[in-house]
């Protein structure tokens, strides 16, 4: 699939996509706890629905209600299928993979796309250490696990993601880890570890940290707290990450109001507000809805280490300011669903504006005055970016065709939608 997304002024309202983020993790929590869970405005992305079958392939049931709520039903993990599909959900792959290995039964677990290329090393060195028998195709998909997996005290490198921690903990909370002790050396992105806390401990899970480097768990779970009633109700908070295109495009592109974002969240994503604020855009912050417009954009410098998923639409921002902008951060680029600084370098290049890469550092070569031209550009099969090329083609020369541009679907399906209920004209759209 292609679309064209044409130089076009954007206004209006538009409310935040369902965060992924914390709807794959309210999934996993709602499957490791007995009872009941209704979980509000649930998301309807690649990566939510990939959660979706995972947590039926491990026990749950699921339906959805008059109000559009997902309901799920679970008695904790019991798997109902010898094999699991996380899609190309490397969060999925890294969470559920220890929460499956608390069964004794045998499983194999794939993924799509990308996945199939991404280290799986972690599990290799870390989940024999736990009891869980593990074979992997020389580091990478699929793997064939079989557990039960048992607490242990263990010290793991957080350097590359922290999604495994966010594994680890959900797992040793389930398996009523009490003394066992996890020590982290150099963890990244500590934002989504406490969006991991925040979940598990609204779900009746404890666990303490020493400046995120010991985690200790209390022995609270869901059974001796008051969760255990019948329905649990969890609502899914507004995506950050996705958000963070909509705000930048009312940056560059005319005065927006985004709504359904919560102000005091611990989504990593959240920094983009002090990006839009550094670069020097219009932007009013409310209670209930965040405004942002144009205003002549200057260079900026932003280090995004613990919120890598902001480098697409941070280079679209960067692109139309005035000045070179730096971006730390680069090394935690190179495992996402593409080598995203060399695809940002690469596919933002067809448009005209230079990006180079220094070790650490992405330095963006923007000119508030235009400098984004008319091209042909491809995602490689990355939402984010195929968001961030649409985004810096709303002020262009000229019309920009977005080749793979479905693959928005992973996280945020009604990206071109919003778009064009903004104002944007978009083609190809099926």
């Amino acid at each position: 699939m292609h679309v064209i997304i044409y130089p076009s002024g954007i206004g209006g309202n538009i409310r935040a996509a369902a965060g992924k983020s914390s709807m794959q993790r309210a999934c996993a929590a709602a499957l490791l706890r007995t009872g009941l869970t209704r979980i509000v405005n649930p998301g309807n992305s690649n990566d939510d629905l990939a959660a979706i079958d995972v947590i039926q392939k491990l026990g749950a049931t699921i339906q959805y209600d008059a109000h559009g709520d997902l309901l799920i039903r679970s008695t904790g993990v019991h798997p109902v299928s010898g094999e699991m599909n996380c899609g190309e959900s490397g969060l999925g792959i890294r969470m559920f993979t220890p929460l499956a290995a608390l069964s004794s039964s045998p499983l194999t677990i794939s993924g799509t796309g990308s996945l199939q290329t991404r280290p799986m090393h972690f599990f290799d060195e870390v989940l024999p250490r736990l009891g869980v028998k593990v074979q992997s195709n020389d580091g990478k998909l699929p793997l064939k696990i079989q557990g039960p997996l048992t607490p242990a005290d263990i010290e793991i490198d957080g350097s590359l993601s922290s999604q495994f921690l966010t594994g680890l903990l959900m797992a040793y909370g389930a398996a009523g880890a009490k003394y066992a002790v996890i020590r982290v050396k150099d963890l990244k992105s500590k934002p989504y570890i406490d969006l991991t806390l925040q979940i598990m401990q609204y779900f009746g899970w404890e666990v303490e940290h020493d400046d995120y480097k010991i985690f200790r768990f209390t022995g609270k779970s869901p059974e001796a707290g008051t969760s255990q009633a019948d329905t649990f109700t969890y609502q899914v908070e507004g995506d950050w990450s996705g958000a963070a295109f909509l705000l930048v495009a009312g940056a560059v592109a005319g005065t927006i109001e985004v709504e359904g974002l919560d102000l005091y969240s611990t989504q990593a994503d959240k920094a983009i507000l002090q990006a839009l604020s550094s670069a020097g855009s219009a932007l009013s912050i409310r209670e209930k809805s965040i405004r942002v417009g144009p205003l002549p954009l200057k260079a900026f410098h932003f280090n995004a280490t613990d919120c890598p998923d902001l480098f697409p639409p941070l280079v679209a921002l960067a692109s139309y300011c005035e000045g070179t902008t730096v971006i730390e951060g680069v090394n935690r680029l190179a495992h996402k669903e593409s080598d995203r600084g060399l695809t940002l370098q690469e596919e933002f290049g067809k448009l005209g504006i230079a990006i180079e890469l220094q070790n650490d550092l992405m330095l963006v070569k923007g000119n508030a005055a235009g400098a984004v031209q008319s091209a042909s550009v491809h995602s490689r099969h990355d939402h984010r970016i195929a968001m961030a090329c649409a985004i810096a083609a709303l002020r262009a020369k000229g019309p920009v065709q977005i080749e793979a541009a479905d693959a928005i679907n992973k996280s945020y399906p009604d990206f071109y939608r919003h778009l064009q209920q903004l104002g944007a004209k978009v083609e190809g759209l099926h």
